[in-house]
């Protein structure tokens, strides 16, 4: 299985859309909490409000990481067997996610192969780019994954 004819169904050029969802003050509390990142521009609203943003952002790796779970769940539907989680790269933020700001995450298939290393395996590579409610790109980034070949 070449390329060109994909992995498990999952094909070169193939897009997922995620759903959106909305980034809240609680979500970016919590995150400073598990995180321990309580840098003033995200949990600070008199700190912020005399910053260029006019007011607190969502840490990108909040960002990040919801982006993570909403492209996840756009490619459910495949039907995929994710068996690990290969690495991340070229990680851009590009404009700021504000409290009340919903984004979602559109991914491409750049690769798709089998593996070289893992009988049984291929490896599934994403570009991804993070929008905002009026389509606005805040993040960009590829990930790699390891699947099970049907």
């Amino acid at each position: 299985m070449g390329e060109e004819e994909g992995v498990s169904g999952v094909k070169v050029g193939e897009k997922f859309v995620s759903p959106g969802r909305t980034i809240t003050e609680a979500d970016i509390v919590m995150f400073a909490a598990l995180t321990g990142d309580w840098t003033e521009l995200h949990t600070n609203s008199e700190y912020a409000k005399k910053t260029i943003f006019g007011q607190r952002i969502a840490h990108g790796l909040l960002t990040l990481s919801v982006a993570s779970g909403l492209a996840l769940r756009a490619r459910r539907t495949t039907g995929l067997e994710i068996m690990a989680f290969l690495g991340l790269d070229n990680v851009r933020f590009t404009a700021p996610v504000f409290i009340g700001d919903t984004i979602w995450v559109e991914s491409e298939v750049v690769e798709a192969r089998p593996s070289r290393s893992r009988p049984g395996a291929g490896i599934i590579r994403f570009r991804n780019v993070v929008k905002k409610q009026g389509g606005e790109v805040v993040a960009t980034y590829d990930t790699a994954i390891m699947v099970r070949i049907a």
